[in-house]
């Protein structure tokens, strides 16, 4: 395998394997270094990273071929998504040459919702309760031992409400379960419904120079999707301190070099339940752009490039963060938004996707400020109106 000799060399490649918003994000960190960035899509529309490099490729995430022949224009590579399978990633770096961080061996232990809830348990770190389903009798038994109703999820590829459905009783159940592609030999699990207070995030840094563990925020959702996020979370602070020491366990669990988020129920007893593990920058993490000393993005090219990682702490008392959906379906542009622009230590991100639709993820804004509700309230106030 290729070693990295001086990343902050103008000839230095960083290539991402997604083309969307986090990889935009992230590039955007990379030229802040003098780097090249490369992309590959498998996407047949543009995609927001591949207006800023000539060194974009398309192809297949199921091609070994595809892949090596993009690996090796690059001197490293990693992930905007986890829409990939760990065997050809060992394939990839085995064949080209090329470092992949997270590495494919970490990327094995979480690459979908089965092996990740197994891996993290296996770790001692308490995760929803959840069971794979693999016929009637299954849906039934789950149903009967932890309520209805419960959530059903496809164990890869699920994001945003999408392969994910809540079922109330045996017929949707077997209706949900069909249509997540249960009857086509896909890994289906059940998870139970958490009685929750709120949703947390954490996301932390790591590579050979040590390790940078994020505020614990809180993301506020609706219909599956996160609309929001307050960082610091308005709990209480044992509360965030043991999240953020989970989100550092499970980081270790698995060996990653990269940026991880980890989500988390909080229990009405005060408890936390690991959720979900994302290896890459993560929506609930957009906030750190402004909110912190640097950036998840800037510390994802850290991070995969061997450099020692920046602070995560947080740049002013509390930080807002507001995800900007489409609002209809269109070519995607921003009305109404002269006044959220004119605020104070007011921050909007366009992501460059092209189309517009609703509940599609095109924007988000952040609002920094003394005060977490004053805060929030005002950033809701100045977004409620922007079209895009």
């Amino acid at each position: 395998m290729k070693e990295l000799q001086n990343p902050l060399s103008a000839t230095f490649r960083i290539g991402f394997l997604g083309a969307g918003q986090l990889a935009r994000m992230s590039g955007l960190q990379a030229f802040r270094y003098g780097i090249q960035i490369g992309v590959f899509s498998d996407r047949t529309e543009n995609e927001p990273v591949q207006f800023m490099t000539p060194h974009s490729q398309s192809g297949s995430f199921d091609s070994v071929f595809d892949l090596v022949e993009f690996a090796g224009t690059c001197d490293v590579l990693t992930l905007e998504n986890e829409f990939i399978n760990s065997d050809i990633l060992k394939e990839v770096q085995s064949e080209s040459g090329t470092p992949i961080y997270p590495s494919p061996e970490s990327f094995a232990l979480i690459e979908n919702k089965l092996i990740e809830k197994q891996t993290f348990e296996k770790a001692g770190i308490p995760v929803t309760p959840y069971s794979l389903v693999e016929s009637e009798m299954d849906l039934a038994d789950f149903g009967e031992e932890y309520g209805w109703p419960y959530l059903l999820k496809s164990s890869k590829g699920g994001y945003d409400g999408y392969g994910n459905k809540t079922v109330a009783s045996i017929e949707e159940a077997k209706t949900a379960f069909d249509k997540l592609g249960g009857n086509k030999g896909h890994d289906i699990i059940a998870e139970s419904f958490v009685d929750f207070t709120h949703e947390l995030a954490v996301q932390v840094a790591r590579n050979e120079t040590g390790h940078m563990v994020y505020p614990c925020c809180e993301t506020v959702q609706e219909n599956h999707i996160c609309v929001a996020v307050k960082s610091p979370a308005p709990v209480e602070e044992y509360i965030r301190k043991k999240a953020r020491e989970l989100a550092l366990k499970a980081t270790e669990a698995i060996n990653g070099k990269g940026i991880f988020a980890f989500e988390f129920f909080l229990k009405r007893d005060g408890s936390l339940l690991l959720n979900e593990s994302a290896p890459r920058p993560h929506n609930s993490g957009h906030y750190t752009i402004e909110g912190c000393v640097t950036s998840q993005f800037e510390n994802h090219v850290r991070a995969v490039m061997g450099l020692p990682l920046g602070s995560s702490e947080l740049r002013a008392p509390a930080v807002a963060m507001i995800n900007l959906l489409g609002t209809d379906r269109r070519d995607a542009q921003v009305d109404i938004s002269d006044e959220a622009l004119g605020e104070s230590d007011g921050h909007l991100h366009v992501y460059g996707k092209l189309d517009s639709k609703p509940g599609r993820k095109m924007a988000h804004y952040t609002l920094l400020g003394e005060n977490m509700e004053e805060t929030y309230k005002k950033a809701q106030r100045l977004t409620e109106c922007i079209r895009i």
